[in-house]
């Protein structure tokens, strides 16, 4: 809880902790969270950090902000394209980064998921919003929100009005219009087949097709038949 104590020391909490079902949701992401995430989405709940950066959360108010919803896939099934098409550097394998969290200049946080049975020694790495530009911090997310905070370090991707003055929390409220959905027809996140095939004993490769019983055991899990 010492990382924990040192965010809520330079940056008050809400009032009111938030009450996560965390087996549901490590459930439906077919792998395990880090603890520091869960005592950090349990005390803040959802919202921002200086009105600027935020980690995705299971309660998100929309899509877009949620840690179960179809955000992180899509994105990693970008990093996946860029880094087989060479299109933008991708310092890490893409299937070990899941995106949890995301600045309103657009930069996005991942968790390197390395490795992945065990959540509590993830780094964090910061994508630059419009460049090949990223910044990787060797520490848990709420370490990461005490450094930034701190300016110690200052990460060069955001702008350097972050962290001046005191840091501040913002609860998420639900909006007053329904964005629209994300379509259907997205690539299937083969990260998170992976993930879920290691967690669950099956020898499955890091990179390249993955096995049909794999993938149909994956969805039939995640489709809770």
């Amino acid at each position: 809880m010492t990382g924990l104590n040192d965010l809520t020391r330079i940056c008050p909490p809400p009032d009111q902790a938030t009450a996560i079902h965390w087996d549901r949701i490590e459930a439906d992401l077919g792998m395990p969270l880090p603890q520091d995430y869960k005592e950090l989405a349990d005390r803040y709940g959802p919202g921002t950090f200086n009105d600027y950066l935020r980690f995705f959360h299971p309660h998100g108010v929309t899509h877009y902000v949620t840690l179960t919803g179809p955000a992180p896939g899509r994105i990693r099934a970008q990093l996946r394209k860029d880094y087989d098409q060479d299109t933008h550097p991708v310092p890490y394998e893409p299937d070990t980064l899941f995106a949890c969290g995301a600045t309103d200049n657009g930069e996005y946080l991942f968790w390197i998921t390395d490795p992945a049975t065990e959540p509590d020694l993830w780094h964090i790495a910061v994508n630059e919003a419009r460049g090949p530009g990223w910044f990787t911090y060797e520490g848990n997310a709420t370490a990461f929100l005490v450094a930034v905070l701190g300016r110690q370090p200052q990460v060069p991707l955001f702008p350097p009005s972050f962290a001046e003055g005191p840091a501040y929390f913002t609860p998420s409220r639900p909006p007053l219009w329904k964005p629209p959905p994300f379509s259907d027809a997205q690539p299937v996140d083969t990260g998170a087949v992976r993930s879920w095939a290691r967690a669950n004993g099956y020898d499955v490769p890091s990179r390249g097709r993955i096995p049909p019983e794999i993938r149909e055991a994956w969805e039939r899990t995640t489709s809770g038949e």
